[in-house]
């Protein structure tokens, strides 16, 4: 979940610690929305196919969904777009070529955690991290090879703040548009810019996973797996791609999609 500030965010911009997790919480609209039910969204027996902008997004996004697919007999592809070579940019810690093996590692860890690695096909596109939205007609492309006929899309939110998840979110969109799928959406690092009752998301299309505290003890642990998001590079003691406040919001707050 590499942090970059880009001109196609608009006002969706990622800076500082964001909306804390206590401030999701007690905004009475997100216990209220519609409840995701599993059975008639991910009906059994129909691939599911996750598009990850980045190798950790899977799991920050969708890891309790993931382990109920899996329970449920769903079978599972993960599209990781890029391998996050970009995480580290003015590191000697993480080279480009170092991040390109550990980041895939990372994931696979997470999805043993998970108890799903058996289960769960992963596929990488390697598109350039950071370059989504402007390889958007090779993401494309690269779908109509992945993806068929009755598969299920889930992706990054279109408007997730991140430029890589708002390419990859609309890219997907757009390829079920045109191919008369069912696609849902992610929030990720919308909790970090937005507010609750924010009008730029369409909470009217939002609905929210329930997890049980076995499945979120699981993402949680999953998450730890991310060693270069999650930890202090000692080379130049700049902070973690992902910080406590962002793992605990996303803890917090659980799984939203947009449908």
């Amino acid at each position: 979940m590499d942090v970059i500030k880009h001109d196609i965010v608009d006002d969706r911009v990622i800076m500082g610690d964001g909306t804390d997790a206590q401030t999701w919480q007690h905004w009475q609209g997100l216990q209220q929305l519609p409840v995701l039910d599993i059975k008639t969204a991910f009906p059994k027996g129909r691939r599911v196919c996750i598009l990850a902008p980045h190798p950790d997004d899977e799991i920050l996004g969708c890891g309790g969904l993931i382990q109920q697919l899996v329970a449920q007999g769903n079978p599972i592809v993960i599209i990781a777009v890029t391998n996050g070579t970009a995480s580290h940019a003015h590191s000697t810690q993480y080279s480009a070529s170092d991040l390109n093996d550990l980041r895939p590692q990372e994931t696979k860890a997470a999805l043993h955690v998970l108890g799903v690695a058996e289960q769960v096909k992963r596929v990488a596109l390697n598109l350039p991290d950071g370059q989504v939205y402007q390889q958007k007609n090779s993401l494309y492309l690269a779908l109509e090879h992945i993806i068929q006929e009755h598969d299920i899309l889930v992706a990054t939110f279109a408007q997730d703040g991140h430029p890589d998840h708002e390419g990859t979110g609309k890219i997907a969109e757009k390829f079920a548009r045109d191919h008369g799928l069912l696609c849902y959406q992610v929030l990720i690092w919308a909790w970090h810019w937005a507010v609750p009752n924010d009008a730029r998301i369409p909470w009217s299309r939002a609905q929210r996973l329930e997890l049980n505290l076995t499945e979120q003890q699981k993402k949680r642990d999953a998450m730890d797996c991310f060693k270069t998001q999650i930890e202090v590079d000692p080379t130049n003691l700049n902070p973690p791609i992902l910080s406590t406040h962002a793992i605990e919001r996303i803890c917090q707050v659980g799984e939203v999609y947009i449908c």
